[in-house]
């Protein structure tokens, strides 16, 4: 499907919400919002960003089957010769590679995902390594839980392989002890926003804790993005269902009345917009819960079609999605309707590609 930008303008401005769950809508929403990123790279092709927003287009790829989608990934990586970042043991490194191994898929090219073979297996060597000695953990930071498990997990289908899904399995359990508050059911970014026995530690003006909604909402699409590989026999699965529906009970709680998430999940008030990125990871998760019927439709679709409705508002006529919170590792007010990052956009993709298969 080809679109203009006239064309897209037209069916934005007269959508109403009913109208944003038509098909065609979704469609033309999602070419739109990636080809004007795609026409705005501003990282490394490699970079962690481009992991979220590659992911996203592979998933409008998927659900419209556009040609130039395909031409850009493969023009993606070809450009980098399907080499993941330099880091060996840093989940942020190999988040692009989610995108090899799916393109790898459907060309059955060795090419496309050798390196990442070649950096993982670095990695597993080097246990503990790098990061490990830095932060006593090698996912140390929430945002690791999208970066690496699906790559792992994707490794491990396509090769064939359980090992790779053993050492997601220890990597990921240590995030989980470290950051998981349960009181809560979110994560915490990393240990800087975790309090102590004495209740002393970072917390917002209202005093709450502080969790951040991209932090978590990396974490809910990389269990969703995990959960789609793991077989439905695999042992450790149960555990990663149970945290899945765990935080997306929490999540819907903390919606607000636009049917967005603000920055801050227990602190709305004090951070502006709805924030895309997260809200887009929240969409893709949910919706794909209720798709897969592992999230109950009565209780979580009500909530899942208000947030569709509500990122649409963002979404702007020249295609580009705003009020994305900049590059950080906590919540942030610096931005405004009209701040983008790529990862926003690939948040938005990944929420339309789950959004259209509602019935």
């Amino acid at each position: 499907m080809t679109i203009t930008g006239l064309m897209f303008a037209g069916v934005l401005l007269a959508a109403q919400p009913a109208d944003v769950f038509r098909p065609a809508y979704i469609k033309e929403a999602m070419l739109k919002a990636a080809a004007w990123q795609i026409a705005h790279p501003n990282h490394a092709a490699n970079d962690w960003t481009n992991g979220a927003f590659y992911a996203g287009v592979f998933a409008a790829w998927e659900t419209t089957k556009d040609p130039s989608l395909m031409d850009a990934m493969t023009k993606m990586g070809a450009g980098i010769e399907w080499k993941p970042g330099k880091r060996i043991d840093h989940a942020d490194d190999i988040a692009i590679s989610q995108t090899y191994v799916d393109l790898y898929r459907i060309t059955k090219d060795r090419a496309l995902i050798q390196p990442t073979i070649d950096q993982v297996d670095a990695m597993r060597k080097a246990q503990p390594g790098h990061e490990a000695e830095l932060h006593g953990i090698t996912w140390w930071w929430c945002d690791a839980l999208f970066m690496g498990p699906p790559t792992l997990a994707k490794l491990s289908v396509t090769l064939n392989d359980p090992s790779y899904l053993a050492i997601n399995d220890t990597l990921f359990q240590q995030t989980y002890d470290r950051l998981f508050n349960h009181d809560e059911h979110l994560f915490a970014r990393d240990d800087s926003y975790l309090i102590n026995a004495a209740g002393e530690g970072k917390r917002e003006a209202n005093g709450k804790k502080v969790f951040w909604s991209r932090g978590n909402g990396w974490v809910a699409g990389g269990l969703v993005r995990l959960l789609k590989e793991l077989p439905a026999n695999y042992p450790k699965r149960a555990f990663y269902v149970s945290l899945y529906r765990e935080m997306m009970a929490r999540v819907i709680q903390l919606q607000q009345a636009d049917g967005l998430w603000r920055s801050s999940l227990l602190d709305p008030d004090a951070y502006p917009g709805g924030e895309a990125s997260g809200s887009g990871f929240y969409i893709y998760a949910l919706a794909w819960g209720i798709n897969n019927g592992i999230l109950d439709k009565a209780t979580y679709e009500p909530a899942t079609r208000k947030a569709w409705v509500g990122i649409n508002t963002l979404l702007l006529p020249d295609g580009h999605v705003g009020w994305v919170q900049p590059i950080g590792a906590d919540p942030r007010r610096d931005f405004t309707a009209e701040s983008w990052e790529v990862y926003g956009t690939g948040a938005y993709l990944l929420a339309g590609s789950e959004i259209i298969k509602l019935k």
